[in-house]
């Protein structure tokens, strides 16, 4: 069982605020850092710190060899990832003092996607694997057609949303994954839920599976957030790493839902991610209580 995730690599420039700025308002940094970040690398680090044996697919610019190799050192398979003659993505990212972002995204080399390449790195894909997909590279249909021919899952992160996009994948997926806000667009656009696997992330709130006709809800676990940059890749990580090794949807979701609280405590975006130790340690400490 593996899961192959096609999507972005990113380079994080984030500054802490103390507010996030207006329209045409310029505000002062307190700190400035650089790190790693993008949602699929977010998603596959995290998914290889759930346990999942983890198979990048992507690519990044001249200068992006350290993102690479920041991701090999964190457990995931990174010889499917190649260099484009155009830059690594980037995100400006700006954090105020409760923790919430506004993030501009140069897509980069991510949009530079290579078709022979994915095909290749799916070429052992079968029934028991996933592929994992979001909305920040190119080729995610010419990837879910590849995997559906093998027999194996794909599940669709719908970020950014487009709904272009979501049109030109539905009828490929298995599981969609939208946020409280993209599910509101979705709903508005389609008419309804999707005929696959739908989870909502609703943040505090936590988190809503549709499946079968039937809908569920976890609840969230209560922090105090110090930053929700990547917040959402670290619960599709765990989820998809969960589902990979045999999890019921509920208990999946349950420990996506703890990666996640415990990854807001923390700065960053890949960086801040928790091991699955951390997470089982999290969620034992909040049973004792």
């Amino acid at each position: 069982m593996a899961l192959y995730c096609l999507g972005s690599i990113n380079v994080d420039f984030t500054y802490r605020v103390d507010r996030l700025p207006g329209p045409g308002e310029t505000v002062i940094a307190t700190t400035a850092s650089r790190g790693l970040g993008g949602k699929g690398a977010n998603q596959s680090i995290a998914a290889s710190r759930a346990g999942a044996r983890v198979y990048h697919i992507g690519r990044i610019g001249p200068e992006g060899e350290w993102c690479i190799s920041s991701m090999h050192n964190l457990g995931v398979d990174i010889s499917h990832v190649s260099v484009s003659r155009k830059p690594t993505g980037h995100a400006n990212i700006c954090v105020d003092e409760t923790g919430e972002n506004q993030i501009t995204v140069l897509p980069g080399a991510n949009l530079d996607q290579d078709l022979k390449s994915i095909s290749r790195a799916l070429e052992k894909g079968g029934a028991n694997d996933w592929l994992l997909l979001q909305n920040e590279t190119s080729h995610q249909v010419d990837a879910a057609k590849l995997a559906r021919s093998k027999g194996m899952r794909v599940a669709y992160s719908a970020a950014p949303f487009e709904v272009e996009s979501v049109k030109e994948i539905l009828d490929l997926i298995t599981l969609l994954i939208l946020n409280e806000g993209e599910a509101l667009q979705f709903e508005q656009y389609f008419q309804g839920s999707p005929a696959v696997d739908l989870i909502v992330t609703k943040g505090i709130d936590g988190a809503e599976l549709r499946r079968n006709g039937h809908t569920a809800n976890v609840p969230a676990f209560g922090v105090n957030a110090e930053d929700t940059t990547g917040a959402g890749d670290t619960f599709a990580g765990f989820l998809l790493a969960g589902l990979e090794n045999g999890q019921h949807y509920e208990t999946a979701l349950n420990r996506a839902m703890a990666a996640a609280a415990l990854q807001v405590t923390r700065r960053g975006s890949a960086e801040a991610i928790p091991s699955a130790k951390e997470v089982d340690t999290f969620m034992l400490n909040l049973k004792r209580q």
